[in-house]
C-alpha cells in the first residue's frame, strides 16, 4: 500500500472510532469520510462495505475482549473469573456506543474475526458451566444472558451521561449479586440461541440500511 493510501486508511479508521463511539455503528458513512477529510469514494475503495469498516475499526478491541475471556476462563475460581469478566467487559463499553453494538453482533464475512468471536463465546460457555458446577452461579443463568447484560449496561451508560462512571459499575454490581447462587426466585424463560441470533441479524440489517 502506498504511503498516501496508508495515511488515508489510518485517518478513516481514526474518524470511524470517533463517530462509532458517539453514534453507533449505524452512523452515516458520509460523516466518517467528512471527519477523515476524504471523499466518500475514497472511503468506499478502502472499505467497500459497512461491515468491512466496522470490523477493521474494532478489530483490536475485539481481540482484547477475546483475551479477557481467555484469562477469565483460566481462573481456578470460576466465579471470580466470571465476575471479573463481566466487570471488565462492561468497563470497555463505557463511552463507546459502537463497541457495545459490536459485542452483540456477528461478522460472517470476516472469517478471522468471527472465528475469534465464536471461540471466545465457547470459552464463556465453559466458564458458566464451571461456575454453576461450583455452586456459585445460579443454575438458570444461560450464556445468552451476556448480550442482555451488555445491552442493559449500554443503555444505562448512554442515558446517564456524566454520571456513567458511577451508574455503570453500580448496575453491574446489582446484576452480579442477582446472578449469585442460590437463586432467589425463578426467572422467566431465557431467549433461545436462535432468537438471539435472529435479533442480532435484524440489528445488522437495520445497520446496513443506515444512510450513507
Amino acid at each position: 500500500m502506498r504511503a498516501d493510501a496508508q495515511r488515508n486508511r489510518e485517518r478513516i479508521l481514526d474518524a470511524a472510532r470517533e463517530v462509532f463511539a458517539e453514534r453507533g455503528t449505524d452512523a452515516p458513512m458520509s460523516e466518517v469520510a467528512r471527519r477523515a477529510g476524504v471523499g466518500i469514494a475514497t472511503l468506499s475503495r478502502r472499505f467497500p462495505t459497512r461491515e468491512d469498516l466496522v470490523a477493521a475499526t474494532f478489530e483490536d478491541r475485539l481481540v482484547s475482549y477475546a483475551s479477557l475471556v481467555e484469562v477469565a476462563s483460566q481462573d481456578p475460581d470460576p466465579w471470580r473469573g466470571f465476575c471479573a469478566l463481566v466487570e471488565r467487559v462492561c468497563g470497555m463499553q463505557s463511552g463507546d456506543l459502537g463497541f457495545t453494538e459490536v459485542l452483540t453482533r456477528s461478522f460472517p464475512r470476516v472469517r478471522g474475526l468471527e472465528a475469534g468471536r465464536l471461540r471466545a463465546f465457547a470459552q464463556f460457555e465453559d466458564l458458566v458451566s464451571r461456575a454453576q458446577a461450583a455452586g456459585d452461579l445460579r443454575d438458570d443463568f444461560v450464556p445468552e444472558d451476556l448480550p442482555l447484560v451488555l445491552m442493559a449496561h449500554a443503555g444505562v451508560v448512554t442515558a446517564t451521561g456524566d454520571a456513567a462512571p458511577n451508574t455503570g459499575p453500580r448496575l453491574v454490581a446489582y446484576l452480579l449479586q442477582s446472578f449469585a447462587a442460590p437463586a432467589r426466585g425463578e426467572l422467566p424463560r431465557p431467549p433461545t440461541p436462535r432468537q438471539i441470533s435472529r435479533a442480532l441479524a435484524r440489528a445488522q440489517v437495520q445497520a446496513g440500511r443506515a444512510p450513507v
